[in-house]
């Protein structure tokens, strides 16, 4: 088993004014030859928005994009034709291919929206745009793992074009999950919502990360109430 701790405060930080940005990888100003990516992730941006303000269109190619709000409202036009609201509870997943636009503003004028974009590379180059958008019951994660993104049109989720399962939980104190990895070939991103919990008897706080290769098993403990975003993504591109 390899594992690689990522804690919070080594993250990237960019303060706007209007979005303040927390990097787990090199984006935009913030470089980090050591923090390129984890196998195929790319990008995982931790967002605050201020009410009203967001980002204007701007292009993107040959990425799977990723967004999940963890609170107030996401408003989201693009060149596919979609003009959608994107709240705590959905997931949303564009595989940009080869080419698409798009905007996102935070839709309330009163109050923050805090988001996760995340980024991964690919399956396959040049596919043709496609968007996806779920709705998610939030007591379905309660103990137990909530399948939020897969590679399979007809499995629970949002779909994208990789090989990647994204799972979330909201654990009590004391509670105990094994995941089971679809592939022993991929790794796991783990990155910690609330909380504190470990995985394989590491021991990770709010907002750390923790990057494991080279087994098919996690053992996850809660140390306190704990909210859980796991990441299983190929470790290589194909």
């Amino acid at each position: 088993m390899k594992k690689t701790l990522y804690k919070a405060n080594t993250r990237g930080h960019a303060n706007h004014g209007w979005l303040n940005a927390y990097h787990s990888f090199s984006f935009a100003n913030y470089f980090d030859p050591q923090r390129m990516n984890f196998g195929v992730l790319r990008v995982l941006n931790d967002d605050t928005i201020a009410p009203g303000m967001g980002f204007g269109k701007h292009p993107h190619d040959n990425m799977e994009i990723i967004t999940i709000p963890l609170s107030g409202d996401l408003e989201h036009e693009d060149s596919m034709g979609n003009k959608e609201v994107i709240r705590e509870g959905d997931v949303q997943s564009m595989s940009a291919g080869t080419g698409i636009m798009h905007s996102e503003y935070n839709k309330n004028l009163n109050k923050e929206l805090k988001l996760l974009q995340i980024w991964l590379m690919p399956k396959e180059r040049n596919v043709t745009p496609t968007y996806d958008q779920i709705s998610l019951k939030l007591e379905d994660r309660k103990n137990k793992f909530q399948q939020i993104v897969s590679p399979n049109k007809n499995d629970a989720g949002v779909t994208i074009n990789q090989d990647a399962w994204f799972n979330i939980t909201e654990m009590d104190e004391g509670k105990t999950l094994e995941y089971k990895l679809h592939n022993p070939e991929n790794g796991v991103y783990a990155f910690v919502l609330e909380g504190d919990v470990s995985i394989n008897e590491e021991k990770l706080n709010r907002r750390d990360a923790l990057g494991i290769e080279e087994v098919d098993t996690l053992n996850i403990v809660a140390d306190t109430s704990t909210k859980l975003l796991l990441m299983e993504i190929p470790m290589t591109l194909n």
